[in-house]
């Protein structure tokens, strides 16, 4: 926050230009990553519905009382292609996206977000295959209600973030490789901790992410370079959308009730 005040001092008779422009900055952070929301909500929706069946005669694995597994389900979660539909996400985050900032345009950078928010929902697919509607509504409203209060202090707050934001980001490497480990232990009260440590680092990183997208547009605003701007736009919205993401579904691991 310091830095941005700093950066806004200094412009002197511009400042106002400067506020105007972070606003709509913003605005098109919060909507792009709404958006991906929207369609990642829409993918797991759709790939769960395709993925069950009530029809004993066209299932191929059983899951509940008149709950069956399609062939395209069972390929896409039973099989080992459920391998790659869980790390290409991360595949993508550092080594694909990355590259995408570096060389591509801004219209292809939003197409690549939108094209990952779409694989997050087919790999979450089992989220409506597992939870009750209810549970996944409520833990969503209260996911987007702590989201809201956590980006807003992080846009307002005084204090500088950067440091807390570097810890928090040594943190997501150690929950990563408890959750590979976990793959293999398949316990329990290990997931649970995984989820509160996960929900807590998260949450952090919501409002370390404001902060950042805020004091780069305000440090890159004045040299006008609206294409590494919009970039900029695009790269925000995706570090919300998977904290919001992350968020939801650590929480649904204490909020959400199975069919």
């Amino acid at each position: 926050m310091a830095q941005f005040d700093t950066i806004r001092a200094s412009a002197g008779a511009r400042s106002a230009e400067i506020d105007a422009g972070l606003r709509a900055h913003m605005n098109k952070v919060y909507g792009t990553m709404s958006v991906g929301l929207l369609i990642t909500a829409l993918a797991a929706w759709a790939i769960a519905g395709l993925s069950i069946t009530s029809n004993a005669a066209n299932g191929v694995a059983q899951l509940g009382a008149d709950r069956y597994l399609t062939q395209l389900g069972y390929t896409l979660y039973v099989s080992p292609l459920k391998f790659v539909l869980m790390f290409a996400p991360l595949a993508f985050l550092f080594f694909g996206w990355g590259a995408l900032m570096r060389r591509g345009s801004a219209a292809m950078v939003q197409l690549g977000f939108f094209a990952f928010a779409t694989v997050m929902g087919v790999s979450m697919g089992t989220i409506f295959m597992i939870y009750t509607p209810y549970s996944i509504a409520q833990t969503f409203l209260v996911t987007a209600i702590a989201f809201a209060g956590l980006s807003l202090w992080g846009y307002t707050t005084k204090k500088d973030l950067s440091a807390m934001g570097t810890f928090l980001m040594m943190g997501v490497i150690g929950l990563l490789v408890a959750m590979v480990v976990n793959l293999f232990l398949q316990s329990g009260i290990m997931m649970l901790a995984i989820s509160a440590l996960g929900l807590l680092i998260f949450a952090g990183l919501t409002a370390f992410y404001t902060q950042d997208i805020k004091n780069t547009y305000v440090a890159m605003a004045s040299q006008g370079d609206q294409d590494w701007l919009d970039k900029a736009a695009y790269d925000g919205a995706l570090s919300l959308y998977i904290s919001f993401l992350n968020m939801f579904q650590f929480l649904m691991m204490f909020m959400g009730q199975q069919e």
